[in-house]
């Protein structure tokens, strides 16, 4: 089982790192806060999610990613990459906690790259 659990978060860091390649050219996702208004939206966003993730409101975090997700906005996409980037960072004993599970990481990142027609 933890050697399973193990294989499933190194292969949801390489679906991160291969998204991130292929939208926005680099190995690694961070989403930063913006100055320029016309991104307040994907900001707002963010700052929700965050919130989200530190009251350990996963589930509704994610349902609100997917109510916001804009999939011709790149600046969604960055959020929704850095949501699951930090998702796949919480410990298993976290995600169990929050009734939440690494298979479930996994199939919201597709779903996401789904939408934004990536794969």
């Amino acid at each position: 089982m933890i050697y399973e659990q193990d294989y499933l978060l190194r292969s949801i860091a390489q679906l991160i790192r291969f998204l991130a390649k292929i939208v926005f050219g680099k190995d690694t996702v961070t989403y930063e806060l913006s100055d320029d208004e016309a991104y307040k939206e994907s900001d707002n966003l963010h700052k929700a999610l965050v919130a989200l993730l530190s009251d350990g409101k996963i589930n509704e975090a994610e349902n609100l990613l997917f109510d916001e997700f804009k999939s011709e906005d790149n600046r969604h996409m960055m959020v929704a990459l850095d949501f699951y980037r930090r998702l796949n960072d919480f410990g298993d004993e976290f995600l169990r906690d929050h009734d939440f599970s690494r298979e479930e990481i996994e199939e919201g990142l597709r779903e996401i790259a789904s939408k934004a027609r990536i794969v």
